[in-house]
Formats: C-alpha cells, structure tokens, sequence
C-alpha cells in the first residue's frame, strides 16, 4: 500500500492495536486472536523483544490483509529498520526533531506523540501525518475536543484510555481512529494462552467502532 491508501484504510478500520507482546510466539497468537475478532489494525511496539523479526513474520504471513505498524520509536535508527520489516506506518510516543526527520524520510504514514497545543503544532509542522494525542487519558475527549478549535485540520488519533465504551466520545470530538492497547488484548490473557477471550473482547471492541461512527 502507498502512503494514502495506507491512511484511508487506518480511517477506514477506525482502530489500531497497540501491542507490546512479552514474547515473538506469543505476540504472533495475539495478533491472530485480534483478526479473529476483526481487528486489522496492529501497532507493534519495539519495547516487544524481537520486535523487528516480529513484524517481519507478520508482513511475510498476512501482507496487505494486515494494517501493519512499528511503535514507540525513540531512536533515530528505529525508522528504517521498521520499514525494512515491513512496517508500513510508524508511530513514536513524542515529538523530537531528529526523529521526526529520519521517520518522514522513509515515506510511510508517520504518527508522533504530542500532548500539549505547543507540541501538537510542532509534530504536524515537522511531518506528522496524524498527531497521536498521548496520553489519552489525562485529558480524555473532551481535551481532544478543545484542541481541535485551533487545530481543526490536524488529524488526531488518541492513545492511552482508549476503551469500547468511550470510543463514541472520542469520534465525537474529532479523532479520526483511536489506539488501544491493554483494554483491546490484556497481556495477562496472552500469557495465559486465553486467546479465545481476547478474540471475544476484539469484536466487542470493533462492534463498538462501528457505532461510534
């Protein structure tokens, strides 16, 4: 997918999985256990061990039929080597010149971290396709909301508090998809190898997507 296609369908889902596996074996059964339920949208974040060969096995496994992206990049480095994988988006949690440089210089998707009105200026001014608002959850929808009264044509995708229950309320307040984490696939479920459950909280989840918009 080219950079547009990749956008529209990260829109079009409504919702990213933001994954940070304790395990490569494991991590590969969440990510199947979340499109048993729907879920095409997968972040993986380079605090998973092997994340790089981890995304790597997916993109070689799923291609296209996947949305599939690097997250938390802090190191200049981390850029390349994710779309080398297969990455074909990738998130950071902040804003950081040098970074933001060698992220937009791949040609994918790029998705920094911003939180205050000063740093979500500065994260689409050096390139961001779409801010992450992050951490969600200190301001919640309503923050949201506010910083699109002088930002309306940035794109924002919350992350962090993201739930099937206040998802409405962040399409409400402009976000254009949402990210989450521990409340669309609990590691202590992975761990416990109840994938089965996880399927069950993804569709639940996406259901929710699909009403909120």
């Amino acid at each position: 997918m080219n950079k547009q296609t990749t956008l529209q369908a990260i829109r079009d889902t409504g919702l990213l999985a933001v994954l940070r596996g304790p395990s490569k074996e494991v991590t590969l059964k969440m990510v199947d256990a979340l499109r048993e339920g729907g879920v095409i949208g997968i972040e993986i974040t380079y605090t998973t061990p092997n994340a790089p060969e981890v995304v790597q096995a997916l993109a070689d496994r799923f291609g296209d039929d996947l949305i599939l992206g690097m997250g938390t990049l802090t190191e200049t480095h981390q850029a390349q080597e994710a779309v080398d994988a297969g990455a074909t988006f990738l998130v950071s949690p902040h804003c950081e010149l040098e970074l933001a440089q060698s992220m937009t210089a791949t040609g994918v998707p790029v998705m920094m971290g911003a939180l205050t009105p000063a740093e979500v200026a500065m994260s689409y001014k050096l390139g961001s396709d779409v801010v992450k608002l992050f951490p969600g959850s200190l301001g919640g929808p309503s923050y949201m909301k506010t910083l699109k009264g002088p930002f309306p044509d940035i794109p924002m995708m919350p992350t962090g508090g993201v739930t099937k229950d206040n998802a409405k309320a962040w399409f409400d307040a402009g976000a254009i998809a949402v990210g989450a984490g521990s409340t669309l696939c609990p590691t202590h479920l992975a761990v416990e190898g109840k994938f089965s459950e996880i399927t069950a909280i993804a569709k639940d989840f996406m259901e929710a997507i699909v009403n909120a918009r």
